[in-house]
């Protein structure tokens, strides 16, 4: 599955699953079986394994079944002193245990509901090893007298102290380590938690990995590499603030392990401890800035859906917690799947318990005769039966353990789409919502794939695939149409309906009574302080139940949440209008001039298509140093260059010599533009100054003086300036005049200052100047609402400094190139990486057109890359040095390039 991850399916069949809720397996040995000590050689190979509520025997036969004896029904567990069998042959020790009941499971090694047999019965294990016996009798011994308390919270306490000394008595084994270079930083107790089940073991961090060892061996030791850890996350579990979740992806919702701490500070400390390691860090999102982004409609429903359940503590590991997604299809009964009508849809501004009058009115009714504290619904919207109720096909013996061995009645198996949510309507106790699978890929929960006997309904039909609607064809079709449903237009402008019930201002309160939207109150975190309660039978009941019950997802938003904006993101309009909203076309630009801009785009398409015919000009050395930035006038007349020299010169393209030379100080000068008018020059300067150069007044018009670094680059739309400093910030600047060149100095607003972690190299915009590209010397890219200043990806690209980074012409992606020798394309939408590619040298500079790249390599060649198949099209020998600097017309068909040889190169697509 995309989200549950399912027990690995290989030739060893124990899983922690065998055990009961809450149980813990100590420890194995390899043993022996005896069937009948009356016939020779009457023996079963396999493993014993000491568990805290129960013994099992687990045999290397896949034809024989796993033997499980619950200590609470053995009548006698004795040690067996060695002895001579029938044959008159030296029996080793043994371990006899009579109990009142055995349960074999996977008997012929199929997943299917346990068999019990009960009676009076005496079974004998012989363990290899013959010194431990003793030992392990012993040990039975302990834990059979605590599984016999009558009082559930004593039996914790001493299976929970017989842990905890097995925990003491042993440690981390540091021969597990990669590398004898590595230097330990903390171990400490923990459980590594999965769903129904907690594995103890230590945790050991050094200043290269995080390991788990669990304290049974099974299955193995656990290795994470700190350099390749993305996000952590502090979790509660169990109410408590003692989980730790670590991820290694980006956008996944699988962690790659789930700590539980028996302490806060131990936590705290290794999530702060890993925490330094995270140069790769997507750091971490508020839920107002993914609300932004999915506003904006950078983010899809899913997507937003999936961020906000991570922010509220919802992990794919805790079954209490689960991962919550809404019903929006109301229709599964028709023929044809309409999009387009709103009836299709659910209505998402009501809990699933409101959405039937007539069953709403018996709630209120039952609601207003309630002592406090009152609640409408009995039953949760998410809890573990539910979530299983929906995986049990693959994710059978997960069903098996939460439900005592058993599957539930073939009736009550979730056996058809239409009448789960029929019930979910009309069901006295049935509110339960979905989840995340039935908006992913993998269609295989609702198929019988591993052909599972799932019982026979009274009908007589046995319980096979999910039924679906009459509108779906297949089950992936029926994902593909749920998918499309959750998108929609109609899903899009009602969501924020839904996340208010679940994640907002409507979870809680008065708010939440109007609503009819109101749970026990055991399910609201902060809701019952188990802590507090000193009776221990009376709070391990409590915990259980809140566990088992559900729980209400961590509230998000205090306040309504906002409508989406745009139902989906879109091509953005090359319009200069600082007002136009992400992903919005311009109407004045769909009409007006539609044939020279069709034109205009054909000619660029037939450009790129050419762009291998490209052929130098003309070459000209006019700098005493490396070229760093290009500058045309839009006449093309004239073209601006700035150099490490520090100087700008302007060279005639009719001349085809420089006329003008330009010092403004004695450092380097990084980069220059042109403004729109055609009469402004912009450099950007070491020594932490933007100078204005007037072309018809022939000097320095304004200097500002913003940064307390080095100024590396600039853009400018409409009338903002957005420089970039090796001081690690981005400045936003408004400029009084807009583009009019005057013998007066302007004045300049500091609008924003967007700060990074690291030094920015590179600035970039869209077309539509709504959003903004930084390149940071530590490998980031970070993408900014222009509008609201807010980061909507933060992605580590990049081993090194990045050079260059640039929007493609839809405003979907964004291509880096950095000292690492990658070109890297980032999706805009969710910061994915789309492509990767491994230059075979160190790429400086580049234009493109979104899937075809022009870029200049440290060897002074141009290399023409496609990026679907990333090969090289075509390599153009150019600069003796490194292209620095390259400059392309509007019309792709010229472009200027600059190097470390101080020259400047005119090139010409040829016809």
């Amino acid at each position: 599955m995309a989200f549950f991850k399912t027990q690995e399916r290989t030739k060893e069949r124990f899983s922690l699953l065998l055990l009961d809720l809450e149980e813990y397996y100590f420890e194995q040995y390899t043993a022996y079986h005896v069937t009948s000590p009356s016939i020779k050689e009457n023996k079963i190979r396999g493993s014993f394994k000491v568990c805290s509520r129960s013994i099992i025997f687990d045999p290397d036969g896949l034809a024989e079944p796993i033997i499980k004896i619950p200590l609470r029904d053995c009548q006698r567990i004795e040690f067996v002193e060695k002895e001579n069998n029938p044959f008159n042959e030296p029996r080793p020790p043994a371990i006899t245990v009579s109990c009142e009941q055995v349960i074999f499971i996977k008997e012929s090694n199929v997943i299917a509901p346990y068999r019990n047999e009960r009676g009076s019965k005496k079974l004998t294990f012989e363990l290899e090893g013959w010194s431990k016996t003793e030992d392990v009798v012993q040990t039975l011994l302990q834990l059979h007298r605590a599984s016999c308390l009558d009082k559930l919270g004593d039996q914790t306490a001493m299976i929970a102290a017989n842990l905890q000394s097995r925990l003491a008595r042993s440690s981390f084994d540091k021969n597990c380590f990669q590398s004898v270079a590595e230097k330990p930083h903390m171990e400490c107790p923990v459980e590594m938690v999965m769903p129904l089940v907690s594995n103890p073991g230590h945790v050991c961090v050094t200043n290269e990995n995080l390991y788990f060892q669990p304290l049974n061996g099974h299955p193995h030791v656990i290795q994470i590499k700190l350099n390749e850890v993305r996000r952590i996350y502090k979790r509660r579990h169990g109410l408590r603030p003692l989980g730790l979740e670590v991820f290694c992806t980006e956008n996944n919702l699988c962690s790659d392990i789930y700590l539980k701490f028996y302490y806060p500070a131990d936590r705290d400390e290794i999530y702060y401890y890993i925490a330094t390691f995270l140069e790769n860090h997507i750091k971490e999102h508020t839920a107002e800035s993914y609300m932004l982004q999915w506003q904006r409609g950078h983010l899809s429903n899913y997507e937003y859906l999936l961020h906000l359940n991570n922010l509220a503590d919802r992990s794919c590991n805790d079954l209490s917690q689960y991962p919550v997604f809404p019903w929006v299809i109301a229709d599964y009964t028709s023929t044809q799947f309409d999009l387009a009508n709103s009836d299709t849809f659910r209505d998402l501004s009501k809990p699933i318990g409101a959405l039937n009058q007539e069953r709403l009115d018996r709630l209120l009714a039952r609601y207003g005769g309630m002592p406090e504290p009152r609640f409408i619904y009995g039953s949760h919207y998410s809890s573990p039966g539910y979530v299983l109720f929906y995986l049990v096909r693959v994710a059978p013996e997960h069903m098996l353990c939460l439900q005592n061995g058993r599957f539930d009645h073939a009736d009550r198996m979730f056996n058809s789409i239409s009448e789960t949510w029929k019930n979910c309507l009309e069901g006295a106790t049935d509110f339960k919502e979905l989840i995340p699978e039935f908006y992913g890929n993998d269609s295989s929960f609702l198929e019988n794939r591993l052909s599972l006997d799932l019982g026979r309904k009274q009908n007589g039909t046995l319980v096979g695939d999910v039924l679906l609607p009459p509108w779906a064809s297949d089950a992936s079709d029926f994902l593909k149409k749920h998918r499309l449903a959750l998108e929609s237009q109609y899903v899009s402008e009602h969501l924020h309906e839904w996340i208010d019930l679940v994640f907002g201002f409507k979870q809680r309160g008065s708010e939440a009574v109007e609503a009819h939207n109101v749970f026990h109150p055991l399910t609201y975190e902060g809701g019952m302080d188990c802590d507090s309660i000193e009776d221990t039978d009376q709070r391990i009941a409590m915990l259980t139940q809140i566990l088992e019950f559900g729980q209400t997802p961590k509230q998000l938003f205090t306040s309504p949440h906002p409508q989406r904006i745009t139902p989906r993101f879109q091509n953005l309009t090359r319009s200069s209008s600082v007002n136009s909203a992400v992903g919005e076309l311009s109407p004045v630009s769909l009409c007006e001039d539609s044939s020279f801009e069709d034109l205009t785009e054909e000619s660029r398409r037939m450009a790129w298509a050419n762009m291998a015919t490209l052929k130098r000009i003309s070459s000209h050395k006019i700098h005493k140093e490396a070229v760093t930035g290009i500058a045309v006038t839009r006449d093309g007349a004239s073209i601006f260059s700035t150099s490490q020299d520090s100087t700008l010169k302007m060279f005639s393209k009719e001349l085809k010599e420089f006329q003008r030379s330009v010092s403004f100080s004695n450092m380097a000068l990084s980069s220059c533009l042109m403004l729109a008018d055609g009469k402004t020059v912009l450099c950007s300067s070491w020594d932490n100054n933007v100078y204005f150069y007037s072309i018809p007044y022939g000097r320095r018009q304004d200097t500002l003086m913003g940064h307390d670094d080095a100024v590396s680059e600039m853009c400018w739309f409409d009338d903002r300036l957005y420089t970039a400093s090796w001081d690690s910030t981005v400045k936003v600047w408004q400029c009084s005049s807009k583009n009019q060149p005057s013998n007066k100095k302007n004045t300049f607003e500091l609008l924003a200052e967007l700060e990074h972690d690291a030094g920015v190299n590179t600035v970039a915009l869209n077309p539509a100047g709504t959003l903004l590209a930084s390149g940071c010397k530590d490998g980031t890219v970070t993408i900014w609402d222009t509008s609201s200043y807010q980061t909507l990806q933060q992605v580590h690209c990049h081993a090194g400094t990045i050079h260059h980074s640039a929007f493609s012409p839809d405003s979907r992606h964004v291509l880096s190139v950095g000292d690492d020798c990658y070109m890297k394309v980032m999706d805009v939408q969710t910061g994915m990486m789309i492509s990767s590619v491994k230059a075979e040298e160190e790429q400086r500079c580049f234009c493109w057109d979104g899937s075809s790249v022009l870029c200049g390599g440290r060897s002074g060649n141009l290399l023409l890359w496609d990026l679907l198949s990333n090969t090289v099209i075509s390599r153009i020998p150019a600069h003796s040095g490194a292209v620095t600097a390259m400059w392309m017309n509007e019309l792709c068909n010229k472009v200027i390039t600059g190097g470390e040889d101080k020259q400047i190169m005119f090139w010409r697509l040829q016809s």
